[in-house]
């Protein structure tokens, strides 16, 4: 069993950006990324501050718009309407979750799909469904398919099992893997909550990637020997006596689902530090796009 370092991955693709900013900056640009956190939850406000410091050590023009959860649908689209304006702004995250009140697949339809760098708009799923390069992909599925690449993982041809159908991470990573060309040409299943003989399916995944959210689920029963797991799962589970009162693990149950492995990402450090690497990845691309370049 190796660990796949998403540290150590997440700080290449920040040196690839630093190049590209520094390219932009000789034509006078700056890449800007606006994050708006709506309400006060405290494990959103970590990942703010984590995407703001990571901005201002890479050199991006950053905006934190902190709106409370008492703002309507209406108000918040008139904020996002404003930064689609703005000349300095080249991507827009709203950080999720939101208040239950907002609807957050009409708020991601408001934003410019130039700079969704999310990859929620309408626009970019088309894009990505169609293999139309211009289109920006959801950070995490981007990042899980970067860590397979740079740990040299044979993708064309393989069975990758995908834990989970979200619209940010399972939907988009499925195609992503059964795209054509290099990080592509996998055999994809994805499987979830009404599937059936769900061990029987994952164990014959060369690939398991797991993003539902759940601590602990995935265990050695649903792994077979030599598999490449991608535990994309981040859970908060209680423990008393720590500072915190809490600690954070994966969906798999790493002590017996490593032992099978070929190479498996820890959690945390493997595919998180990936998500906001691939957001910054994004916005540099949304900013090259709106003004017509290519770096």
């Amino acid at each position: 069993m190796k660990l796949i370092d998403g540290i150590a991955v997440a700080k290449k693709v920040h040196e690839e950006t630093r190049t590209r900013i520094a390219a932009l900056s000789c034509r006078g640009l700056r890449p800007g990324l606006a994050v708006v956190l709506v309400g006060d939850r405290p494990a959103s406000r970590v990942y703010v501050r984590k995407k703001a410091e990571q901005c201002a050590k890479l050199g991006f023009h950053s905006l934190r718009l902190e709106l409370p959860d008492t703002i309507t649908q209406q108000e918040l689209v008139a904020h996002i309407a404003v930064l689609n304006a703005d000349p300095k702004i080249h991507g827009i995250l709203i950080q999720s979750p939101t208040p239950p009140h907002i609807n957050e697949i009409e708020v991601a339809h408001a934003i410019d799909p130039r700079k969704d760098v999310d990859g929620l708009h309408p626009v970019n799923v088309a894009k990505l469904a169609l293999e139309d390069p211009s289109g920006l992909v959801p950070c995490t599925p981007l990042g899980c398919r970067r860590l397979l690449l740079e740990y040299q993982v044979p993708i064309s041809g393989a069975h990758a099992v995908i834990l989970g159908r979200s619209r940010i991470v399972g939907k988009p990573l499925s195609l992503l893997l059964m795209s054509k060309g290099a990080g592509g040409d996998a055999t994809v299943t994805v499987v979830h909550s009404r599937t059936r003989n769900l061990e029987k399916i994952t164990c014959q995944a060369d690939i398991l990637i797991s993003a539902i959210g759940r601590p602990h689920f995935l265990s050695g029963r649903h792994v077979c020997e030599g598999a490449v797991v991608i535990d994309v799962g981040i859970n908060r589970v209680e423990c008393p006596g720590t500072q915190s009162g809490y600690h954070l693990v994966g969906d798999a149950n790493f002590k017996q689902v490593a032992p099978k492995c070929s190479l498996i990402t820890p959690s945390p450090g493997g595919v998180g530090p990936m998500t906001i690497a691939m957001l910054l990845s994004n916005t540099v691309k949304a900013c090259c796009q709106i003004h017509g370049l290519h770096l």
